[in-house]
């Protein structure tokens, strides 16, 4: 059996770190201003992007911990 990896993020490709999460992000909402200049729209863009980083940058993460944890905590005798 293989130890469980310490982090989340080992198991992750390249385009799939947290520095990309965040670039693409604000890229996104860059954009979105910069193209359009629309606040209604650009809003809405950076809430999105906002919730899509509590997913995949807080929640993801901390349940990935949370999970190893619990599996560390079975094992012991």
């Amino acid at each position: 059996m293989t130890a469980p990896a310490e982090s989340i993020w080992t198991l992750k490709p390249w385009w799939c770190q947290p520095w990309s999460i965040v670039l693409t992000g604000a890229v996104a909402v860059a954009t979105s201003w910069w193209w359009l200049q629309r606040w209604w729209i650009t809003g809405p863009v950076a809430l999105v992007v906002l919730l899509w980083w509590l997913l995949f940058l807080v929640l993801v993460p901390a349940s990935y911990r949370a999970q190893q944890q619990q599996q560390r905590q079975s094992l012991d005798p």
